[in-house]
C-alpha cells in the first residue's frame, strides 16, 4: 500500500459515517449513525409468495434468517480457507465496472500478499479482487456447505460467485441479472439504483475513490439506495439494478446469481 493510504482509507470510512450523521440529524456512534441512512427493508419473516409480489420484480431487500451457514462460515475462517485451498490457483478480476483484465495466482499468495485495505489512490484496473471467477469443481468441497436462500425465480438456474476482499475494496457500479449476496465476515455496503436511473461514475475508479468524490456532491435525489449489511445477512438485487459495493471490513461473502 502506498504511504498514507491506510490513513487515507480511515478518512473515506469515516466520512461515509459522518455523511450518515449528517443525513440523519444526529451525532452519536457512526456505525449506527450509519444505518440512519439504510434505505432498504429488512426482512426476517419473508414467505415465497410475498418476495415474488413485493421485491423479486421490484426492488431490493435484506433477508435475516431464512438460512443458517454457520457451519460454512467456520469453514471459511482465514486458517480453514488457507489449509484447504492455498495451493489452489485463483483468477483475479480488476476493480473496475467491466473487469478486463484477469491474474492467476495461489490463493495463498493473493491472501497474504494481497489482502489488504484499498489504496485509495489507486485506479480500478490496478486493483486485484478475489470474487466471481471460481472453479467449481475445485471448491466444491466448500460449495456443498452452503445453504443458498431459499427464492428462486421461474425458469432460472442459481450459479455461485465466492469472494474475500480487504476493507475499503470494492466493485464499482455495474448491472447485470438478479441475484443474492450473503455476507460471511465482515459487512459490505451496497449501493443501488433502478436501472431507470443512471448513476453518476466513472468506470475506472474505485468505488472507495467514488465515495470519497462524487457521493458528497449528489443532491438528496441524485442518491442511491444504501444499506450495510451485515454478516449472516442476505442482500436481494432484482434484474439490472445498478449497483456499487463497499466492504468495510476485510470481508468474506457468496452471491447466487439466478441466471
Amino acid at each position: 500500500m502506498a504511504p498514507g493510504a491506510r490513513p487515507l482509507l480511515l478518512l473515506a470510512v469515516w466520512t461515509l459515517a459522518a455523511l450518515a450523521r449528517r443525513g440523519s440529524g444526529e451525532a452519536g456512534d457512526g456505525g449506527a449513525a450509519e444505518e440512519q441512512r439504510c434505505a432498504v427493508e429488512r426482512r426476517a419473516d419473508l414467505s415465497y409468495s410475498e418476495f415474488v409480489q413485493h421485491y423479486a420484480f421490484s426492488r431490493p431487500v435484506i433477508l435475516q434468517g431464512l438460512t443458517d451457514n454457520s457451519r460454512f462460515r467456520a469453514l471459511c475462517s482465514r486458517e480453514r480457507l488457507l489449509a484447504s485451498f492455498g495451493d489452489t490457483v485463483v483468477r483475479l478480476s480488476t476493480a473496475n465496472t467491466y473487469s478486463y483484465r484477469k491474474v492467476d495466482l495461489p490463493f495463498q499468495e493473493y491472501v497474504e500478499h494481497l489482502l489488504h485495505p484499498q489504496d485509495p489512490t489507486s485506479l480500478g484496473n490496478d486493483t486485484l479482487y478475489f470474487f466471481g471467477d471460481n472453479n467449481f469443481s475445485e471448491w466444491a468441497s466448500l460449495f456443498q456447505h452452503y445453504s443458498p436462500p431459499p427464492f428462486s425465480l421461474l425458469g432460472t438456474t442459481i450459479a455461485y460467485s465466492f469472494g474475500i476482499a480487504g476493507a475499503g475494496s470494492g466493485v464499482p457500479f455495474h448491472w447485470h441479472g438478479p441475484g443474492f449476496s450473503e455476507v460471511i465476515y465482515g459487512r459490505k455496503r451496497w449501493f443501488l439504483y433502478p436501472p431507470e436511473k443512471t448513476p453518476e461514475f466513472h468506470p475506472n475508479k474505485t468505488t472507495l475513490t467514488w465515495l470519497q468524490d462524487t457521493y458528497p456532491t449528489l443532491a438528496p435525489s441524485a442518491r442511491p439506495l444504501e444499506c450495510t449489511v451485515q454478516a449472516g445477512e442476505v442482500l436481494y438485487f432484482p434484474d439490472r439494478w445498478w449497483h456499487a459495493t463497499l466492504n468495510l471490513d476485510t470481508s468474506v461473502f457468496i452471491s447466487t446469481f439466478l441466471g
